[in-house]
């Protein structure tokens, strides 16, 4: 999709393209709650998934995360690929069973 966008902003010729025989997904990782992220494990386990090609943790250890609606990022992205759209989503959803996070309560100081 990105390479399509950017042809087409750029004026270039969109025919050549063509589309993956397989099923693509990708699950943006919800905040399950707020506070500080201090730890993500089984990465590794996520990733031996069948269909699952990768899993980025974008939110940063140690570091205020706030959960939708209030907040406005993701733990991460997992990526899968897979013969059939099924297959890729219950690969994401595998995968994201497979990941857990240690978050602290953030502890606010009130001014005195």
């Amino acid at each position: 999709l990105e390479e399509l966008i950017l042809r087409h902003a750029a004026g270039l010729p969109v025919h050549s393209l063509k589309l993956a025989a397989e099923a693509a997904g990708v699950m943006m990782i919800p905040i399950p709650k707020g506070g500080i992220l201090r730890r993500v494990d089984g990465i590794e386990d996520a990733l031996a998934v069948a269909g699952v090609t990768g899993v980025e943790i974008t939110a940063q250890l140690h570091q205020p995360i706030v959960p939708l609606p209030e907040g406005e990022s993701y733990l991460g992205f997992i990526f899968a690929r897979a013969a059939t759209p099924a297959f890729a989503e219950a690969a994401l959803r595998e995968a994201h069973a497979h990941l857990a996070f240690q978050i602290d309560p953030t502890i606010r100081l009130i001014p005195a």
